[in-house]
């Protein structure tokens, strides 16, 4: 099947199999990407609850209840959010392990079976269902 460009085009020989199989991995490294995002999320809103946190027990402070200050202080902020772990470390541990294996093996596969092509699976579904000749349906953005 013909792509949209030749960037996104299938290298010669290669299956519709093949091609629907990358097109898979990729969605699947997509989806981590989407988790990843949701995890550096959770990094800065837990940042911003301890930061917060931290305001409260001043306040509290300020109000005359320092033993619950103290309280609260010593035992919540600056907690671990995992044993022995912030979650920058989290974070870190995420990237260097899981992700990077995951997107490794991505990058691989697309090499290897389609010749470093991006989104060809899309970019053939993009050739196929756009209404070709039509504005808006343009190819490319050099086809505008």
């Amino acid at each position: 099947m013909r792509s949209v460009d030749e960037t996104h085009s299938r290298p010669e020989g290669t299956s519709d199999a093949t091609v629907e199989a990358v097109g898979k991995l990729s969605e699947a490294f997509e989806v981590i990407e989407e988790a990843r995002g949701s995890l550096y999320a959770f990094h800065r809103n837990l940042g911003r609850a301890d930061l917060t946190l931290g305001e409260a027990v001043e306040q509290l402070r300020e109000a005359g209840h320092d033993a619950i200050a103290d309280e609260v202080e010593t035992d919540l902020l600056g907690r671990n959010v995992l044993a022995g772990r912030w979650t920058f470390q989290v974070i870190e541990e995420f990237d260097d392990g899981y992700y990077a294996t995951f997107r490794e093996h991505d990058r691989r596969v697309r090499d290897e079976l389609m010749g470093g092509r991006r989104h060809v699976y899309e970019a053939e579904m993009k050739q196929e269902r756009r209404t070709h000749d039509r504005p808006g349906h343009e190819a490319t953005p050099e086809d505008v």
